[in-house]
């Protein structure tokens, strides 16, 4: 479990993270979610250690990160997989680390067996694609077995095999028992991993709540009728007084209503229906709905609609903007 309270982090008059108070529990996939400059690779280098707090405190276990002995027994976190050295083989880059936490030598073998690198533990991680050194990171991160795993954008990179791979292995450490916490901009692939959801903008908690709550807080749920005798359909809904808006394609949407009253409704009435469907926003809709006065950064269009291209050194996300070494804040 990962407790923060009161987790404030300024630079100079930029606050980057205001106040942050919240849980991360066990049993579950917890996403961390928030727009460019919100504050999440702050926060998760806070609770690494990485970076000190202006206020406020991390427990990990109930524990400060530096009062863990082997800390990569407690937790183990992907933030960089660019952080490994370069010529060293991805077997030697995970035995430095296992030495350096007591960690048996034959686990090394283990995870780069888990992680599918076998076949290249001999081969220097430089010559890695993009793609084998999430993989490695991911490595390093269950080197230790530990009980709590961060992820900060753990499929970048990776192929669909591998997409699929890494949210079954979160999926399956998480039944375990594990803490999982993961950050990433892939709002379907969230969709599908977490359970639970904390948000951030510009540095302040926006919500703390499971997926299926955030996504019916923040976004519209109606149903979709569409029928053959569209006017008698119309005419049968507002003598029930039930209030229907006409959409595109000749549809109708309905709030506040469900399929199965609905369908009812038609079938007192004798109407045909072609067309009877809940619709539910996505994460992403939900997400850009809670989060839209929070956005630090935005792309505009140019007058003939296309966006205009970053900067040199820039990097596209929800909107760019140019950083000190050509990186994207965050």
């Amino acid at each position: 479990m990962i407790e923060l309270d009161g987790l404030t982090k300024r630079y100079g008059n930029k606050v980057a993270v205001d106040q942050l108070s919240c849980v991360i529990k066990p049993g579950m996939v917890t996403g961390f979610l928030g727009p460019n400059g919100a504050g999440k690779s702050t926060t998760m280098r806070m609770m690494l250690d990485l970076d000190n707090p202006t206020s406020g405190s991390v427990r990990i276990d109930g524990k400060h990160y530096r009062e863990l002995e082997e800390p990569l027994k407690y937790i183990g976190a992907l933030l960089d997989a660019k952080a490994m050295h370069g010529g060293r083989s991805a077997y030697n880059n995970l035995l430095c680390l296992a030495q350096s936490n007591r960690i048996p030598e034959q686990r090394v073998a283990e995870v780069l067996e888990t992680v599918g690198l076998t076949a290249v533990a001999r081969k220097k991680s430089k010559g890695f694609s993009l793609g084998m050194g999430q993989r490695l990171g991911i490595a390093s991160a269950l080197l230790g077995d530990p009980r709590i795993l961060m992820f900060d954008e753990p499929v970048n990179g990776l192929d669909p095999e591998g997409i699929h791979w890494i949210r079954n292995l979160m999926k399956t450490l998480a039944s375990q028992g594990r803490t999982i916490f993961v950050s990433s901009h892939l709002m379907s692939e969230m969709a599908l991993t977490a359970d639970h959801l904390i948000v951030i903008g510009q540095g302040r908690l926006l919500a703390d709540t499971s997926m299926a709550d955030f996504i019916q807080e923040n976004s519209r749920s109606y149903v979709r009728l569409r029928s053959p005798q569209q006017e008698r359909l119309r005419d049968a809904l507002h003598q029930e007084g039930v209030v229907a808006v006409e959409a595109d394609g000749g549809t109708l949407e309905v709030d506040g209503a469900t399929t199965e009253d609905l369908g009812e409704l038609a079938a007192r009435h004798g109407i045909t229906l072609h067309e009877l469907s809940a619709q539910r926003a996505s994460l992403e809709e939900a997400f850009m709905q809670m989060t839209a006065g929070a956005v630090e950064y935005h792309a505009h269009s140019e007058p003939g609609g296309g966006a205009p291209p970053p900067p040199a050194g820039a990097q596209w996300g929800e909107g760019w903007v140019q950083r000190p070494g050509g990186g994207e804040g965050a």
